[in-house]
C-alpha cells in the first residue's frame, strides 16, 4: 500500500479540473497548476475569468505558457510510477493516453472520457463519485473510428435500417423510428452469420469435391469399358 507522502506526492501532479495528470501544465498568476486545455476550455465556458480553486478573478486572461520545468518534473513523476505489474505497451497493444513520455499499457477504456487509461491512471476513476459512474471496458485502440463525428460520442448503437453504426444522438435525431440493436449484439450476431456462410461454402466445396471426383472416376470407369 502506498504511504501517505507518496499518495501526497501523486496528488500534487493531478490536475484539479480533469482529475489525472497533468498535460501541458501550465500556471497562473496566482500560483495555481493546470492543464492548458482543461483552464482554456474552463474559461471559455464562464463569463468571468478567475481561477477554479481560490476563485480569483483576472482583469484580462492571462496569457499562459506551457511550464516547460514542471512538465519536465511530470515526465520523471510518471517514470517513477512504472511499478511491478504495470508494464510499458508494446506494439500492437493499447497505451495510456494519460502517460507522458514513455506510455504504459492501458488497462480499461473510459466511453464517457473516450481515454485510454493504466491502472495508475484509472485511479481517479476508482475514487472519485462522479467519475466512477463512467463506463469502463477493456482496452481499444482506434477510438476516434468508434466515435460519431456528429456527436463526438461513442458508436454504441447499430442500425438495421440503415446499416449503419450510430451513436444514442443520432437516435434522437435521424434514426428515431428505425430499428436499432447495441452495436455489440450485432457483431456477435455478424459474426456467428459470417461462421454459418463459411462452414456452408465449404461444405459446398466438399461436395463439389466429391461430385468431381465422382465424375472422374465414372469417366476412368467408361473409358476402360470401351477399350
Amino acid at each position: 500500500m502506498a504511504s501517505a507522502s507518496s499518495l501526497l506526492c501523486e496528488e500534487q501532479f493531478l490536475c484539479s479540473i480533469c482529475l489525472n495528470t497533468f498535460t501541458d501544465p501550465v500556471t497562473t498568476p496566482c500560483g495555481h497548476n493546470y492543464c492548458k486545455t482543461c483552464i482554456t476550455e474552463y474559461w471559455d465556458s464562464s463569463d468571468v475569468t478567475q481561477c477554479p480553486l481560490c476563485k480569483k478573478r483576472f482583469r484580462r486572461r492571462p496569457q499562459l505558457q506551457v511550464n516547460t520545468e514542471f512538465r519536465d518534473m511530470m515526465e520523471c513523476f510518471n517514470s517513477m510510477r512504472v511499478k511491478d505489474g504495470e508494464v510499458l505497451a508494446k506494439p500492437g497493444e493499447v497505451p495510456c493516453d494519460v502517460c507522458i513520455g514513455s506510455k504504459r499499457k492501458a488497462h480499461k477504456t473510459c466511453l464517457v472520457c473516450l481515454t485510454s487509461y493504466c491502472q495508475a491512471d484509472l485511479e481517479p476513476h476508482q475514487r472519485v463519485a462522479s467519475l466512477k459512474k463512467h463506463k469502463l471496458i477493456d482496452p481499444v485502440s482506434n477510438l476516434k473510428g468508434r466515435v460519431c463525428q456528429k456527436h463526438d460520442k461513442m458508436l454504441e448503437l447499430f442500425c438495421c435500417t440503415d446499416q449503419v453504426c450510430i451513436c444514442f444522438m443520432c437516435l434522437k435525431d435521424d434514426h428515431v423510428t428505425h430499428v436499432t440493436i447495441p452495436s455489440e449484439r450485432a457483431f456477435r450476431e455478424g459474426k456467428a452469420r459470417l461462421e454459418s456462410l463459411t462452414s456452408e461454402m465449404k461444405a459446398m466445396e466438399k461436395t463439389k469435391s466429391s461430385h468431381v471426383k465422382e465424375a472422374k472416376r465414372s469417366a476412368r470407369q467408361n473409358k476402360d469399358e470401351s477399350e
